[in-house]
């Protein structure tokens, strides 16, 4: 392709320009209002909830039944199917995910009528996922998804994908637009940078062995996030080092963890054989800046009109809200409940226990199911985590949980119910491995800040 730059017109600039400056202020530009740091779409989304959040709820137990009835509708009726085969794809009964979905249904309905057992009802099992979960989830996904046509669909990501090329490959093996991916996680979301990584796997710029990396190693947990755990566990003055802590293991883990099952086996292959392999190989030679700009402008130049926006901005919020928002709500609850009102995470952590009396650490009984639960959700271990006494086993505790990035609440029921070939065993596993990287790690650094 051509980088002269001057062959096109004044309109393309203006549709690479324009949506791409706003989506890069609302996305990716950090701001401090009332001393915190923050993003657009983070403090689009922290109004909403906190405004709105008893409505959400409401609103997310009517998705989550109207989910439940589709997916039985689609079960006995090929007609329906037939007439809306996108939404059937997300919503057909499943060995794993109707069970979950079915049991998301009843735990959201036994909470908002506040009828059944305690252990379902209460606040600490569907009372947090309903109540506080969800809502964060149903947002931030909301507004990614309207605006994210503004960083994917106008040359953005092209430019910065041509821009970091040479770093992300040499590095990671992977393309430059994935830096992308990992700035929207870092100031906005982590399950953001997964929805990005998804689509632009399903629309054929990346491989599948690129997605699984991506989303696995990038979607890294935001400054807002991590300042709430190390807040939560009680050590919000060591936020600084504990936030450099998390990239540093972050920068690691991603160096090591695509380089052994189950990523390494996944293929480079495209879905569907669409743009992909032509991203691989451009040529650089008439200068990397003017060959990003023409890259950005080319993609302008074909940028989707604004019907077809809508069109695809309201397939994509139905879709995911119908889909995940039950799963989300399944997941997030049974794994409260197991963690609450069973022994289940206390035994599996026994085995560590000793390996954390190894690192001299104090606690390592109490701390060692912590490191486990994590997988069920994110923000579990700071939660569970904050009674413990020493300072040095909870900044382990809660720099191991954002660095282990997979937890099935959320980013791991995006990816399992995605097109990338990752299963239930395969997040399970590369938690394992970026918890073994992470914890040595977490405990060198703490004994150094601490």
């Amino acid at each position: 392709m051509s980088s002269n730059i001057s062959n096109y017109s004044s309109k393309t600039w203006a549709l690479f320009l324009l949506p791409s400056l706003i989506g890069t202020l609302f996305f990716l530009t950090p701001f401090s209002i009332d001393g915190q740091i923050t993003v657009g779409m983070a403090y689009v989304g922290d109004l909403f909830i906190d405004n709105w959040k008893p409505q959400l709820s409401q609103f997310a137990g009517f998705l989550i039944a109207v989910s439940t009835a589709f997916s039985l509708a689609f079960k006995f009726s090929g007609n329906l199917r037939d007439r809306l085969p996108a939404l059937a794809a997300h919503l057909t009964l499943h060995p794993v995910w109707f069970p979950l979905r079915a049991f998301g249904f009843i735990a959201a309905m036994a909470y908002l009528f506040q009828v059944g057992p305690n252990w379902l009802i209460g606040d600490n099992t569907s009372g947090t996922t309903l109540g506080n979960l969800i809502p964060i989830t149903m947002t931030y996904f909301g507004i990614a998804t309207v605006f994210l046509p503004l960083l994917v669909d106008f040359g953005l990501m092209e430019m910065v994908g041509v821009l970091m090329s040479k770093l992300f490959t040499k590095l990671f093996n992977l393309p430059g637009r994935s830096a992308i991916d990992a700035i929207a996680s870092w100031m906005g979301s982590g399950p953001v940078g997964v929805f990005i990584t998804t689509q632009q796997y399903e629309r054929g710029f990346y491989t599948a062995r690129e997605a699984a990396v991506i989303c696995t190693n990038f979607s890294i947990v935001s400054v807002s996030f991590s300042l709430l755990v190390i807040n939560v566990i009680g050590l919000g003055h060591l936020f600084v080092p504990y936030y450099l802590t998390v990239i540093g293991i972050g920068f690691v883990a991603a160096l090591i963890t695509p380089r052994l099952p189950p990523l390494n086996r996944i293929r480079d292959d495209f879905v569907e054989d669409l743009e992909g392999e032509a991203k691989r190989n451009i040529d650089t030679s008439e200068g990397l800046l003017k060959v990003a700009i023409s890259e950005a402008l080319n993609r302008a130049s074909n940028a989707p009109t604004v019907r077809v926006l809508f069109s695809r901005v309201g397939r994509n919020i139905t879709e995911l809200w119908l889909s995940i928002v039950p799963v989300v709500m399944g997941i997030g609850t049974l794994a409260l409940i197991l963690a609450e009102y069973t022994p289940l995470f206390t035994i599996l952590g026994y085995p560590l226990a000793p390996v954390l009396n190894l690192f001299g650490l104090e606690e390592a009984t109490k701390a060692a199911p912590l490191i486990l639960v994590g997988f069920t959700d994110m923000f579990l271990p700071a939660l569970i985590g904050a009674s413990i006494e020493s300072e040095l086993t909870r900044f382990v505790v809660a720099t191991v949980s954002v660095c282990q990035l997979i937890y099935m609440s959320e980013v791991g029921a995006i990816v399992v119910k995605s097109k990338i070939p990752l299963g239930f065993l395969d997040m399970a596993m590369i938690f394992l491995l970026r918890t073994a990287i992470a914890l040595p790690l977490a405990v060198l650094a703490g004994n150094f800040i601490i």
